[in-house]
């Protein structure tokens, strides 16, 4: 949640959000690309520590930190792509056999919060289990709404929310393509 609310405050109008688990090999990547203002080759040294944050608010940025924390601590790697004006790329690969693995946790929550909080702003959220893929795209929604209906209007957020919870379900079941 706090690496795509960076794509969000980095000016991105679409960030793409993947999820990939491959049970057998024990392994999930989570990426988060956006074509916000991107960063300088310092920027992005400087964005892995805490004690550095672009935010006037508060004195630590422990989003990326953190992220990167967690995937290392599994035996699994992190790395972040970015071209000044052109957009970021962050990556980290979990083991998820390894002990200090935490759990995913509600991830179509999290993206149904940053989708109805952001409704200026197109996301395409990509999960994939085991090869089976599910995916939710904004522009795509938008495009079947005519652009007329915000995707934070009631009916909308509890249509996205019913369409996460199914193709979660299909993942889990093994049933989806």
């Amino acid at each position: 949640m706090d690496v795509a609310q960076n794509s969000i405050t980095a000016g991105a109008s679409l960030i793409t959000i993947r999820v990939e688990e491959d049970r057998q090999k024990g392994e999930m990547v989570i990426s988060i690309e956006d074509n916000g203002k991107g960063m300088s080759e310092e920027q992005v040294r400087q964005v892995i520590d805490p004690f550095y944050t672009t935010r006037t608010t508060r004195k630590v940025g422990l989003g990326v930190p953190l992220f990167k924390m967690e995937a290392e601590m599994t035996g699994g790697d992190f790395s972040i792509q970015s071209r000044v004006g052109e957009g970021t790329l962050v990556t980290a690969r979990f083991c998820t056999d390894h002990v200090d693995m935490i759990p995913l946790g509600d991830i179509d929550n999290i993206i149904l919060l940053l989708i109805t909080c952001n409704p200026d702003r197109d996301f395409w959220f990509v999960h994939q289990v085991d090869g089976r893929q599910a995916e939710l795209d904004t522009r795509q929604l938008r495009e079947a709404l005519g652009g007329e209906v915000p995707l934070n209007e009631p009916d909308v957020v509890q249509w996205i929310r019913e369409y996460l919870q199914e193709q979660t379900d299909l993942l889990q079941g093994g049933d989806a393509t």
